[in-house]
């Protein structure tokens, strides 16, 4: 245990605090006196124990408004976590909708190419009976001319 000196309302008091806590329990008395000083100086000297019961009900009322601003903060922080999770779900239920879509377009696009590549074959296979049948008509023409 470390002790320390504490000045307040004029008069010296040796408390005692967890080692390396020594700076922050004279912070703390510091603020404790200031807020002591501001009331002695507005209310005037009504006595060191109302003084003093002000003082603290004046701390703990800090203490408790800053609490609540907490849980406030806390339940924003919850709210727009919940909406992030909501926009993150829906994001990605959007890119598997969207990855399907690209997924479905592929497959149409392959079937399309198939579907060419089958036409492009058969008008080949026309282009080359229509040929076929050309020249055998020719031929057969020439034939017939060379018989007359």
């Amino acid at each position: 245990m470390a002790n320390v000196n504490i000045k307040f309302n004029g008069k010296d008091y040796l408390l005692s605090c967890d080692d390396g806590q020594e700076e922050s329990l004279k912070e703390l008395a510091n603020h404790l006196s200031n807020k002591f000083n501001k009331l002695k100086s507005d209310l005037g000297n009504i006595g060191e124990n109302k003084l003093l019961l002000i003082s603290s009900i004046k701390v703990i009322d800090e203490y408790y408004d800053l609490l609540k601003k907490i849980e406030s903060k806390k339940k924003e922080f919850n709210n727009l976590s919940e909406k992030f999770k909501e926009l993150k779900s829906l994001v990605i239920d959007y890119k598997e909708d969207k990855d399907n879509e690209i997924g479905k377009l592929k497959e149409d696009l392959n079937k399309f190419k198939m579907m060419a590549d089958e036409n492009n074959d058969i008008y080949e296979k026309m282009l080359d009976t229509a040929t076929e049948s050309i020249e055998k008509f020719i031929q057969s023409s020439s034939k017939d001319e060379r018989l007359q």
